[in-house]
């Protein structure tokens, strides 16, 4: 009842786009401008500068200074609608935390057996939301929730059955997302959800992907993540084909960006071995990802998982060849070599580098070519860049230095006293 009460909620309130940042897209809550007018939450641009970026993400200018000014109109707007909000909200539709004696006498009614006449399925959805409301009120009430005896065990244990609705499973999985953290025994939760008696934790994660919430969706992507902790894990994850291709699909450009990130990151962790890379590419990971990197408004996080996938992709001939037949996947990820981040730079020259230099694949370096590809490199290199980016951009420019020979000359010369090739 309360989901539902909470899901109206949702439905009839609006955000109004520019009380977002257009970094996190969440409400800002210290709105800052800065010198180019473009208004962001205070920790969001902070994280930026302080990745060592220079210029504005929306515009992409370079700032003149990193100074910003907080934007007290906006501020006193986003104040006035939040108290709107929480007038429409009324007190009873938020239960109370449980404490510490109720959740213990929770989890002991949680372990009764299914079988038993007091407990069907509508008492467990709500005891187990209980656990979840505790977890969620706090880090020290997530710890007590972790290293309580046999807590996390029992929510595997109802993974592993899939006989809940897809609202207790979703239900089962926020419970151990907000845990994640704080669990200690990390081998213990990835040998008991692969490798559990009826081996249908996986089966149960991929309901919830295809049919919860956003949220709970959120929260599976981080649990497969966790438990990809070796080789095996990462092969046992990918046995299961649906899954795969449910992540992937969660993916595409259409989709809310934090479930985004959150199944890049999953596919990210998975990708290690080369028969779940060669995968991948088989379910159409390159068009995918080369679709979020042509999109405008993909998020700075957003496209340093997608390259950091299409890093590990082009490691193998088949992700080469999706990658070396699109043009418009190499110019995407060209682009993506300046104005993002220092990490996505790292990203994006590491594919180039190994496509067009490592493997001399002529088609991609003629999409580079054809994308003004060298002036980019050319402008990387003569600005701030770690030496691993500076070398591969040099072992770049020579692949390009026969059909621009006047280019770099000019180049050289004017660089030769500050860096030698």
């Amino acid at each position: 009842m309360v989901r539902e009460r909470e899901k109206a909620i949702d439905l009839c309130i609006t955000v109004p786009t520019f009380f977002k940042c257009p970094i996190s897209l969440d409400v800002m809550k210290s709105p800052v401008s800065l010198c180019t007018g473009v208004t962001y939450d205070r920790a969001s641009i902070q994280r930026w500068l302080d990745d060592g970026n220079n210029t504005c993400p929306a515009t992409m200018q370079i700032l003149k200074t990193k100074d910003f000014v907080p934007n007290r109109t906006l501020h006193s707007l986003i104040q006035i609608w939040t108290d709107s909000v929480h007038r429409r909200v009324e007190p009873p539709f938020l239960p109370s935390v449980p404490s510490k004696d109720q959740l213990l006498q929770t989890i002991t009614d949680l372990r009764t057996s299914p079988g038993s006449p007091g407990l069907n399925r509508i008492n467990r959805l709500g005891l187990i939301t209980k656990a979840v409301r505790f977890g969620q009120d706090s880090d020290q009430n997530r710890a007590f929730l972790a290293k309580l005896d046999g807590f996390v065990s029992l929510m595997v244990t109802f993974l592993d059955n899939v006989d809940g609705s897809v609202e207790f499973l979703e239900q089962v999985l926020t419970a151990l997302g907000l845990v994640l953290e704080k669990i200690e025994d990390r081998d213990g939760l990835k040998n008991d959800i692969l490798k559990g008696k009826n081996k249908k934790c996986l089966d149960s994660m991929l309901l919830v992907l295809r049919r919860g919430s956003n949220n709970s969706r959120i929260a599976t992507a981080r649990v497969l993540k966790f438990i990809a902790l070796d080789g095996e894990s990462q092969i046992l994850i990918a046995e299961n084909e649906p899954l795969i291709i449910e992540l992937l699909n969660l993916s595409k450009p259409e989709k809310d960006p934090k479930v985004i990130e959150n199944c890049l990151s999953c596919l990210v962790a998975i990708s290690q071995p080369k028969r779940n890379k060669v995968k991948l590419v088989k379910f159409g990971a390159m068009k995918t990802l080369s679709r979020l990197l042509t999109e405008a408004n993909t998020t700075v996080k957003v496209v340093e998982k997608a390259l950091k996938l299409v890093e590990s992709a082009s490691t193998t001939s088949e992700g080469r060849k999706e990658m070396c037949e699109d043009a418009a996947c190499v110019a995407a990820i060209l682009n993506k070599v300046l104005k993002v981040s220092n990490v996505a730079t790292g990203h994006a020259v590491t594919i180039l580098w190994s496509v067009c230099y490592l493997f001399r694949d002529q088609k991609a370096q003629e999409a580079v070519t054809q994308a003004n590809g060298l002036t980019k490199i050319l402008l990387l290199i003569q600005g701030y860049c770690s030496p691993q980016v500076r070398q591969m951009c040099t072992d770049l420019l020579q692949i390009f230095r026969v059909n621009s020979k006047s280019c770099l000359s000019s180049y050289e010369t004017k660089t030769s006293h500050i860096m030698p090739f």
